[in-house]
């Protein structure tokens, strides 16, 4: 939904004890998202075909067959008998602030997947990337990666305002990635104890979605780098922008290009979310997905993708 004000005007501060407002919105739109089959999608419709690993209701039908049409191996999805899909219901205003609400449903079941029969029918993963899920689910999964020696990737986003200190470490150390925003980079120093430092220290890559202004990506052997948002973005509504930017990056990485590149190729996907309503709305070729990088990056990023880029 879409509220033609900002909230900021309608909350005051002393009274957020009290908070009971209602916003009057101007539409409703009923999309397709949650955070793991938004990043298969975007890595499907860049040629690539990932397996979405989670939990969703007898209700998924129509979804499993949207993603399957878009490259996505669903096979491995656990239908519970008992609950619907998870559903999240978000506001956005004019500033692009959000008032969001979720409910996790099926989601809760994530904790009876285990990976290592996946593993068995589609072969060893390049990464498990552990998103935001049951965080009982998300532990198992960070420890079975450890001890099946899995590469991981951590990237708890919404988690992080509920998981305390313990979860968080338990789900971060270790990881050959670490995906957040900036606001969230601080909020994993808060509640881990850690320093940006001992959180680098902990991890292969942090990977630091800076909004308007890029991404930034840090290693502990030296990489330290910036890369700009993708230029001429005309915004309209950011939700899922941060799933597709994983995306990019990972069918980079899958490419065998250079973080650069990769940071490159996530911002230019993200640009498209970021460009429509919907986390899976977004449609482009070849041709225009490369003529974005050109001008965003120059010739040599282009040319580095065209070889691998089948969307």
């Amino acid at each position: 939904m879409n509220f033609g004000g900002k909230f900021e005007d309608s909350l005051v501060v002393e009274q957020l004890h009290k908070l009971s407002v209602s916003f009057l919105v101007d539409d409703l739109e009923i999309r397709r998202g949650g955070v793991a089959a938004n990043m298969c999608f975007g890595l499907g419709r860049l040629g690539l075909r990932p397996v979405l690993v989670g939990c969703a209701g007898d209700d998924f039908a129509d979804y499993r067959s949207w993603l399957e049409r878009h490259g996505v191996d669903c096979d491995h999805v656990r239908i519970s008998e008992t609950h619907h899909t998870a559903r999240f219901v978000c506001t956005t205003d004019t500033t692009g602030a959000q008032f969001a609400s979720f409910y996790p449903g099926a989601m809760s079941e994530a904790r009876l997947v285990e990976l290592e029969p996946i593993v068995d029918k589609v072969g060893a993963p390049s990464y498990v990337l552990i998103g935001a899920d049951d965080p009982d689910g998300m532990l198992r999964h960070t420890e079975e990666c450890r001890q099946r020696g899995y590469q991981f990737i951590a990237d708890p986003s919404q988690q992080l305002a509920f998981g305390a200190g313990e979860l968080i470490r338990n789900l971060v150390d270790g990881a050959a990635y670490l995906f957040s925003n900036e606001y969230e980079s601080h909020l994993i120093e808060q509640k881990t104890g850690w320093s940006a430092d001992e959180v680098l220290a902990r991890v292969g890559i942090q990977v630091t979605t800076l909004g308007k202004d890029g991404v930034r990506v840090r290693g502990k052997d030296g990489v330290d780098f910036e890369r700009p948002a993708a230029k001429d973005v005309a915004a309209i509504e950011p939700t899922g922008v941060g799933d597709a930017f994983r995306a990019g990056f990972l069918a980079a990485l899958a490419w065998g290009l250079s973080l650069e590149h990769a940071a490159e190729v996530g911002c230019v996907l993200a640009a498209y979310v970021v460009e429509t309503v919907g986390p899976q709305d977004y449609t482009f070729t070849a041709a225009q997905f490369l003529g974005r990088l050109e001008t965003s990056y120059g010739l040599s990023s282009a040319e580095a993708v065209r070889p691998h880029l089948t969307a």
